[in-house]
């Protein structure tokens, strides 16, 4: 008999699968996975893809030693990059990620057709949590009209209990995107659950307090990190001893990109209601905020984009999010009048 946890696996691969890609018979589905990454959810996804008609490629390579570019070293670049420019599918298993590193720029580069999802090291409880639980046409609709909404503003301001108060100015020529779970065509997809803001370069000022950062140990802890940003770049690293750790992870990549803003998200996600420490999840969390550093893709910041070593996000709860002078979240609550309905039904 089936554990309740395989049955979760079973149900999320096909709600991956069916549901969100929308596989077609002879389509070649890649899965990237590492010493890291769960084999149970992988082999689900892999059955998953069978039985559509798909047709499942695993690629199980050595752990990186970082996200990004600092794991090249470590990954067998030009034979995975000749394989991920040819398949339809690609949904990224790995704990040490390789979006944002050269392969993942050349495949998204190249692969026209190519449909990416990256996961990452998720449970399988964090996973259900994220990917189910909602309807896709609704969530779309919600993420639109922020979209919408967020387009016509030129200063976005976040705030939050914990002391968060940041600003930036919004450049319509950079990337503004969703995703809420609709992978049928080709697409740059992660989680759903989010609208995503690349800011105006320099343009961002203020202090974040996090709640929850990479690299660092403050979720559930006294520990503090905030950031205090000046023109689009952190300036000063705050708060506790676990502050002057992340100072010096930082200054170890010894890449002044690593300090400077890459983008933004507004959390929606329905499913994600408070924080779990995972990453993925978290950076979707209802009412909540993530900000992300370092690398910047082409793609989203056009036309070269920012160069970084790595790239790493914070997470911060309950914020509050002003488009200019309109407000749409108020402490982790949609607020805005054209909003509520569709929030509520997510909701419910």
């Amino acid at each position: 008999m089936e554990s309740m946890e395989n049955l979760d696996r079973m149900m999320v691969a096909k709600v991956i699968i069916e549901e969100m890609f929308q596989v077609k018979q002879g389509e070649i589905i890649a899965i990237t996975a590492d010493s890291g990454s769960d084999v149970k959810t992988i082999e689900a996804l892999v059955a998953a893809v069978t039985k559509t008609g798909g047709i499942p490629l695993t690629m199980w390579i050595p752990k990186g030693r970082g996200d990004a570019q600092v794991g090249m070293a470590d990954w067998p670049a030009k034979a995975l990059t000749a394989a991920l420019c040819e398949v339809d599918v690609w949904i990224e298993m790995t704990s040490a990620v390789i979006l944002y590193s050269d392969i993942w720029e050349t495949a998204m580069a190249k692969n026209k057709k190519l449909r990416y999802l990256v996961i990452g090291e998720s449970s399988i409880e964090s996973i259900k949590r994220v990917f189910t639980g909602f309807e896709i046409k609704v969530l779309g609709k919600l993420l639109l009209r922020v979209l919408e909404m967020t387009k016509k503003a030129k200063i976005i301001r976040i705030t939050s209990p914990n002391g968060t108060d940041v600003s930036y100015e919004v450049n319509l020529d950079y990337a503004f995107d969703i995703d809420d779970g609709d992978y049928s065509k080709p697409i740059f997809g992660t989680a759903p659950g989010y609208v995503n803001i690349v800011p105006k370069t320099g343009s961002m000022n203020g202090k974040i307090i996090f709640d929850l950062l990479m690299n660092s140990d403050i979720f559930n802890h006294k520990n503090s990190v905030e950031f205090i940003m000046k023109d689009g770049i952190i300036t000063e690293v705050l708060g506790s001893e676990e502050a002057e750790k992340f100072s010096d992870y930082l200054a170890s990549f010894d890449d002044p990109n690593m300090y400077k803003i890459s983008h933004n998200m507004f959390g929606l996600n329905p499913g994600v209601r408070q924080l779990s420490g995972e990453i993925v999840e978290d950076e979707r969390i209802w009412g909540g905020v993530d900000f992300g550093f370092g690398h910047t893709s082409p793609i989203d910041m056009p036309p070269n984009g920012q160069v970084a070593k790595s790239h790493f996000d914070g997470v911060v709860a309950k914020a509050s999010i002003y488009l200019d002078d309109q407000q749409i979240v108020n402490e982790g609550e949609v607020c805005h009048p054209d909003l509520i309905s569709l929030a509520d039904a997510l909701l419910a």
